[in-house]
């Protein structure tokens, strides 16, 4: 869950402002939210909102942003945390997992029906893709995973991602975004460990 570095150089007041309305519409969605309801419920003037966008349009693209921010942090932390090749693998799922746990199905919908934080989310998705091929590749270049086609494996995962990023799949089977980035986690696991050497089995 990798996102570009690339941000507004801001205060640490517009900081924890953007926290808390990234933790407001994470629970309770936005398409609902005026600016004057955002601005009572964080107790802070609309002109103070408008110094982290425009409209409410470009808020919510913010707080989008601001989300997958953090949670790339948080996921690469995690995995910086294992060693293994195939524990890397699945920590990184797994902690894209918990992220996406942590927001509400009202969000995910306001979320899927506005299209420039969509598009936030396709893209984010796109360098999560990018990121479990590079830690499949090194894993089986290293030995540490199971010797199966890199790249094909890797864009296997990686479309079921995307799928999951569109809603297709989750539609389809009826569970959210966290449970299906689980369910993955867990195929990969049957997918990549590597196969038990002969006789280490008593």
């Amino acid at each position: 869950m990798t996102t570009p570095v690339v941000r507004r150089r801001r205060s640490a007041r517009q900081l924890d402002l953007l926290d808390r309305l990234v933790a407001l519409m994470a629970a309770e969605g936005f398409a609902h939210l005026t600016l004057d309801d955002v601005a009572e419920r964080l107790h802070c003037s609309k002109s103070t909102l408008y110094v982290l966008a425009s409209s409410k349009q470009e808020l919510v693209v913010e707080v989008v942003t601001q989300y997958f921010r953090t949670s790339a942090a948080v996921v690469e932390e995690r995995v910086a945390r294992v060693e293994g090749p195939l524990e890397r693998v699945v920590a990184y799922l797994e902690a894209v997992s918990s992220r996406l746990a942590l927001l509400s199905r009202e969000f995910l919908e306001d979320l899927a029906d506005f299209g420039p934080a969509a598009a936030v989310y396709r893209r984010n998705t796109e360098l999560a893709a990018d990121r479990i091929r590079e830690l499949i590749a090194e894993g089986i270049a290293g030995g540490g995973l199971r010797s199966v086609h890199a790249a094909f494996t890797a864009e296997m995962i990686a479309a079921t991602m995307f799928d999951i990023q569109r809603g297709e799949l989750t539609a389809r089977l009826g569970m959210d975004d966290a449970a299906a980035y689980a369910e993955l986690s867990t195929l990969v696991v049957q997918l990549l460990a590597p196969a038990d050497p002969p006789g280490s089995r008593t």
